[in-house]
C-alpha cells in the first residue's frame, strides 16, 4: 500500500480495504502483465486448472480412446494419418545388423533373427510377423495411446521366447492391492516409491471379450509398455489423436453433410399446384372427375403431358451449395496434419501445388516427425526384444558364446537399418550423394545406411558382380561399376589425350 492508501486507511479503514480489494481484482483481470492470463470478457470462458498429468488424463482417457477408435473405423482423414505413419515409421521393416567383433557370429545372429521374426516363431498366436506387430503398435499408439508387449517363455517354435500383444484396455482398473506396502497401483500399473513401474495387473478376458476374471500380476521385466510420456507426472498413455480429435470429426461430419446436400442438389423435383378442388362442393364428398392422374408419373426427356384445367407446374432446383467445401477441407487438413507434426501433402496426398524444392523440404520436416516415433519404437521395444532374443538363443544353445555372460554388453551391440525410401528426383539425389562423398561430408557407409543397405553387403555385391562380369568377359564399366584399375586407366588415358 502507498502513502495515499495509508492515509485513507487512517481515516476510513473500510474504504482502504475496499480499495485494496478492487486493486487486487484489477490485477487479476489484467493477468499480472500477461494477456493470456487475463479474465476479461475475451477470456471469461477460458477456465483451466493446474493438476498432475495422470489426474488430467484419468477421466478423459477412455472417452478419447473410444472416440479415436470410432474415427479409425469411419474417417478417411484419420486413416490417411495412420497410413502415413505406418509407411514412414515402419515401411518395409528394419534390418538387423549385429555389431559383435566376430563377423561369423554376426551373420549367425542375423540369420537366426530373420528366422525368428516370422509369425510362427515370434507371435504366441502365430498370426503376425514382427514387422506386422510393429505396424500395429504404431497404429495403436496413435489411436489408443499405447500397447503392451508381453514376453512369453513357451515351448515350440524356434526359441522358447515369443511375444503376445495386449491392448491398454486390459490393464485392470479394479486392482488396488499392491505387492509391497510401499508400492501403489494406479490404472492397473504398480509403481514403487520412486514412480518406477514394477508390475502390471492384466485383466483376463474370455476369447469372445465378454467374460472377465480376476486380474493377473506380471513383473515389469516381462512387459514392454509402448507409449509416449509427455509430462513427468504422466503414468499411463493418452491417444496421440487427442489434440485433433474434434477437428477430424468436424471435417468428417462436414463432408457427410456436403455429400447429402450435393445429392439433394442433383435432384430436379416438379410439384403440381392444383387450382380446381379435388373433392366435390358442399356435403358431396364424392371426388371430382379428373382428366389426368399424376400419381406415379415421372419426367422423361422430350415428354409432353397435359395438366388438369387450372393446374400449374412448379420446379424445385436446390442448386449447388458446396462451392467452398474444397477450400474448407483443405484448410482443415493442413491444421490436422500440423497437429500431428506432418505436412498437408502427407495427409491429403495432394501434390498438385508442390515443386521439387517444396516437396523435398516437406519430406525432410516430415522425416523429423517420424524419427521421434522411430526412436521411441527402437529404444523402448525393439532393443529390449532383441536383447531377450539373444539371451534366449544362448540359453537354448542356438548361439555358442562361451564368454557371453562376462561380455554380454559387447555381444548385444546392434544397429537397425530402416527400409530405403523412394527418391523424389533420383538424378538430383544421386548427384548430391556423389558430391557429398567427394567433399567428405558423407561416407559410403552413411549413404548405404540412408538407403537401407548394409555397406559391407553392398560392397560384397559389387565385388561379386565385377568378378562374374570378368569371368564372362564383360568389363565392369559395362554393368555400371568401375573398378579401381579401370579408373586408373581412364585417368592415364585422359592425361595422354590432353
Amino acid at each position: 500500500m502507498g502513502w495515499l492508501d495509508n492515509m485513507i486507511g487512517w481515516i476510513s479503514p473500510r474504504a482502504a480495504c475496499a480499495r485494496e480489494a478492487w486493486r487486487q481484482q484489477l490485477n487479476i483481470l489484467r493477468g499480472a502483465g500477461y494477456d493470456a492470463a487475463g479474465h476479461d470478457r475475451i477470456n471469461a470462458a477460458w477456465r483451466v486448472n493446474n493438476e498432475s498429468a495422470d489426474l488430467t488424463d484419468r477421466y478423459a482417457r477412455d472417452t478419447i480412446r473410444a472416440r479415436a477408435r470410432d474415427l479409425e473405423r469411419n474417417s478417411d482423414i484419420a486413416n490417411a494419418i495412420l497410413h502415413a505413419y505406418k509407411r514412414n515409421v515402419i515401411g518395409r521393416g528394419f534390418a538387423l545388423q549385429a555389431r559383435t567383433k566376430d563377423d561369423a557370429l554376426n551373420n549367425q545372429i542375423e540369420e537366426l533373427w530373420q528366422e525368428w521374426t516370422r509369425r510362427r516363431n515370434c507371435d504366441v498366436t502365430g498370426q503376425q510377423s514382427f514387422n506386422q506387430m510393429l505396424r500395429m503398435a504404431v497404429v495403436r499408439k496413435k489411436i489408443d495411446g499405447g500397447l503392451l508387449f508381453k514376453k512369453c517363455y513357451t515351448r515350440g517354435g524356434l526359441l522358447p521366447f515369443k511375444l503376445q500383444i495386449l491392448e491398454v484396455d486390459e490393464l485392470s482398473s479394479s486392482a488396488t492391492q499392491a505387492h509391497s506396502p510401499k508400492n501403489r497401483v494406479v490404472g492397473g500399473v504398480e509403481y514403487d516409491e520412486t514412480g518406477a513401474p514394477v508390475g502390471y495387473w492384466i485383466e483376463q478376458y474370455a476369447i469372445d471379450g465378454w467374460e472377465i476374471t480376476q486380474p493377473v500380476y506380471h513383473k515389469a521385466k516381462d512387459i514392454i509398455f509402448y507409449y509416449s510420456k509427455k509430462r513427468p507426472s504422466q503414468l499411463r498413455e493418452i491417444s496421440d489423436f487427442a489434440p485433433v480429435l474434434s477437428r477430424v470429426r468436424d471435417v468428417n461430419e462436414f463432408i457427410t453433410a456436403v455429400s447429402i446436400k450435393e445429392r439433394i442438389a442433383s435432384c430436379l423435383a416438379v410439384f403440381i399446384k392444383k387450382i380446381v378442388p379435388t373433392t366435390g362442393f358442399g356435403r358431396n364428398t364424392q371426388a371430382a372427375e379428373a382428366n389426368i392422374e399424376y400419381a406415379g408419373k415421372s419426367i422423361t426427356p422430350g415428354m409432353i403431358m397435359e395438366l388438369n384445367a387450372g393446374d400449374e407446374a412448379q420446379i424445385l432446383d436446390p442448386g449447388n451449395g458446396a462451392s467452398d467445401a474444397a477450400q474448407f477441407v483443405k484448410a482443415q487438413e493442413r491444421l490436422i496434419g500440423a497437429g500431428q507434426g506432418i505436412s498437408y501433402e502427407a495427409v491429403s496426398r495432394d501434390l498438385s501445388g508442390t515443386t521439387y524444392s517444396s516437396a523435398r523440404q516437406g519430406a525432410i520436416e516430415d522425416d523429423l516427425a517420424y524419427q521421434e516415433d522411430i526412436e521411441l519404437l527402437q529404444e523402448n521395444v525393439m532393443d529390449e526384444v532383441y536383447e531377450t532374443f539373444v539371451i534366449s538363443a544362448v540359453l537354448a544353445g542356438l548361439l555358442n558364446i562361451p564368454d557371453f555372460w562376462e561380455n554380454k554388453r559387447a555381444y548385444l551391440r546392434h544397429d537397425w537399418v530402416a527400409s530405403p525410401k523412394r527418391w523424389i528426383d533420383p538424378q538430383k539425389e544421386a548427384n548430391a550423394n556423389k558430391i557429398a562423398m567427394q567433399s567428405g561430408q558423407k561416407t559410403f557407409k552413411q549413404i548405404a545406411a540412408e538407403q537401407g543397405r548394409d555397406w559391407k553387403e553392398q560392397i560384397d555385391d559389387m565385388a561379386e558382380a565385377i568378378q562374374y562380369a570378368q569371368e564372362k568377359g564383360v568389363s565392369a564399366a559395362a554393368i555400371g561399376i568401375a573398378s579401381g584399375k579401370e579408373e586408373q586407366e581412364d585417368e592415364l588415358f585422359t592425361d595422354d589425350d590432353e
